[in-house]
């Protein structure tokens, strides 16, 4: 099967997301001026680059309750954010933090997560995340829209990392033992059970 999206998607359900997996789920927490926190995943994220560190996520569409979602908003204005990441022990709370809240509601309250107080910026971490990434705000970049969605990229730069010890084993992290979870299509998920070793030649 062959088609051009532009053309149409012969799918009851637009399959794109199922065919570009796992994607890692970038739980990203930051804070508004009134000091209010959010929290709320983002499967369009990644690592892009390591000297220095810098990730990316996407923030694709509005909130109803803005012309951005609240992470959006908050990062343009504080300049800063923290990347934690759910687990399968915490998938249940991560799904809750999608939820429509209103701005000055806060998803570690009502999803029942632990706020932890980060060292170089003021947005809290997620406790019960292994890791914690630290992030200013390199740059967003408006991304090309079909519709009136909106759609940014937000890349900022990693200057801060946690990894809770129990996950440090002989000088490297057992990222297996995490159980990250991440996206695959449609409302399925998965996490990394195995690994191998291929060294490049």
């Amino acid at each position: 099967m062959f088609y051009e999206p532009k053309k149409g998607v012969p799918f009851k359900i637009d399959p794109f997301k199922s065919l570009v997996f796992p994607r890692p789920i970038g739980w990203i927490s930051s804070i508004n001026k009134r000091g209010v926190a959010n929290l709320a995943p983002y499967s369009y994220f990644n690592a892009v680059a390591d000297e220095p560190p810098q990730i990316m996520f996407c923030s694709n569409g509005s909130s109803i309750h803005g012309k951005y979602k609240d992470s959006l908003t908050n990062i343009l204005t504080t300049k800063e954010f923290v990347v934690n990441f759910a687990t399968l022990a915490t998938r249940n709370k991560m799904n809750k933090t999608s939820g429509d809240f209103k701005p000055d509601e806060d998803e570690f309250f009502f999803s029942n997560l632990k706020k932890k107080k980060s060292k170089l910026v003021k947005a809290p971490s997620v406790r019960e995340s292994p890791v914690n990434l630290e992030c200013k705000l390199v740059k967003t970049i408006k991304l090309k829209s079909n519709s009136k969605k909106i759609s940014t990229m937000i890349i900022g730069e990693v200057i801060g990392i946690f990894i809770n010890n129990k996950f440090i084993k002989n000088g490297r992290v057992d990222s297996a033992s995490m159980k990250y979870i991440a996206r695959m299509g449609y409302s399925e998920y998965t996490t990394v059970k195995s690994k191998f070793n291929l060294k490049r030649k």
